[in-house]
C-alpha cells in the first residue's frame, strides 16, 4: 500500500517556502505521494446569503498544475490531484498542462478528476453546472486521445477538435485518470471509465455498498474491477494509532493507496503538520521515520 499526504494548503497560506518544506519533509518521512485539492475561486458569504459550504473567498487554494510544476523540481513523490474539477475547465488546456507536469516529473502524475459542487465557481469560469457529469465523461475520453494520438479529430457535444494534437506528449500514455465520486451515478462512471476511485466515506458498509456499484458497472463495460485502484483519505485528529487502525481497515478492503490528511486538525504552521505526519510515519513504519524498517511509500 502506498501512503501519501494531503497538502494542507488552506492553512499554509501563500508561503512558498512552506510548500517546499512540507513536500520535502513529507518525502523524507517516507510518504509516496502528495495530493492537492482544487478550487479556482471562493464565494463571498456577504454576497451569497446563507453560504454554508466549508470554503469561502478567504480560503487559500493554490492552482494545482502550477504548484505541481514547482514541486516537480523539489520532490520525487508522485503528484496527485484529488480532485481537479474538470468540467469547469477547457479540455485541451487540461490535457496540455497535465502532459507537461507528467513530463517534468518523468511520469509521476496521477490526475484525479470530478464534477465539484460549487455553482459560484462554474459561473465565474463560464461553464454550465447542470451538465457537468455528462461533460466529464466526454472530457475523459478526449484527454486520453490527446495523450496517446499525435493528431486526431473529434466532434462532441462540448468539444470539437479538427486534426490537432499536443507536443510534448506525456511519458505516461495515457496518464492515469482517477475519479472522486460520491453518488450512485458517479460510482457507475468510475466503473465504466476510471483507472481509480477516491471514495468519500469510511472503511465500512457504505464503502462495500458503493464498491458493489462500481464492480457491477465495470463488468457491464467489459472491465475487470480489480484493475480499478482505490485511494482512501484518513484524517489525523491527534492520534497516530487511530490513523494506523484506519489504514489497516482500508488495506483489508483492498485499497492500494491512502492519503493522510492533517488539514483541519488545529495545527499551526508547516512544522506542526510535519510533526503529526512524523508520528504517523513512525507508527506505520515508513522508511524515513525514526527507527523505521519499512520501504518508502509501502
Amino acid at each position: 500500500m502506498q501512503i501519501g499526504v494531503v497538502l494542507p494548503q488552506t492553512e499554509l497560506g501563500g508561503d512558498v517556502q512552506a510548500l517546499r518544506r512540507y513536500a520535502t519533509g513529507a518525502e523524507a518521512l517516507g510518504y509516496g505521494h502528495v495530493m492537492i485539492y482544487d478550487h479556482v475561486v471562493g464565494a463571498d458569504p456577504a454576497v451569497h446569503t446563507g453560504w454554508d459550504r466549508p470554503y469561502t473567498v478567504d480560503t487559500t487554494f493554490h492552482e494545482p498544475m502550477v504548484v505541481f510544476g514547482y514541486l516537480a523540481a523539489v520532490t520525487r513523490m508522485e503528484l496527485v490531484t484529488g480532485i481537479l474539477i474538470l468540467p469547469q475547465r477547457q479540455t485541451a488546456l487540461v490535457a496540455k498542462q497535465a502532459a507537461e507536469v507528467d513530463l517534468l516529473t518523468q511520469g509521476r502524475l496521477r490526475l484525479g478528476v470530478g464534477i465539484g459542487w460549487n455553482r459560484v465557481e462554474y459561473e465565474a469560469l463560464g461553464q454550465d453546472f447542470s451538465t457537468r457529469g455528462r461533460r466529464l465523461e466526454e472530457q475523459i475520453a478526449l484527454l486520453r486521445r490527446y495523450w496517446t494520438e499525435s493528431s486526431f479529430s473529434h466532434q462532441g457535444t462540448w468539444d470539437t477538435v479538427t486534426g490537432a494534437g499536443i507536443r510534448p506528449m506525456p511519458p505516461q500514455r495515457p496518464i492515469p485518470i482517477w475519479i472522486g465520486a460520491q453518488s450512485p451515478a458517479a460510482y457507475r462512471r468510475v466503473g465504466r471509465l476510471a483507472d481509480g476511485w477516491f471514495p468519500q466515506m469510511g472503511p465500512d458498509e457504505s464503502f462495500r455498498e458503493a464498491w458493489s456499484v462500481v464492480e457491477s458497472s465495470a463488468r457491464r463495460a467489459g472491465r475487470d474491477p480489480k484493475d480499478i485502484g482505490v485511494e482512501a483519505r484518513v484524517s489525523w485528529r491527534g492520534s497516530a494509532d487511530e490513523v494506523v487502525t484506519l489504514v489497516g481497515k482500508w488495506r483489508d478492503l483492498g485499497a492500494g493507496h491512502v492519503a493522510v490528511n492533517t488539514m483541519g486538525a488545529g495545527l499551526n504552521g508547516v512544522e506542526e503538520h510535519l510533526s503529526a505526519l512524523g508520528e504517523v510515519a513512525g507508527a506505520l513504519g515508513l522508511a524515513g521515520a525514526p527507527g523505521a524498517l519499512g520501504t518508502a511509500g509501502s
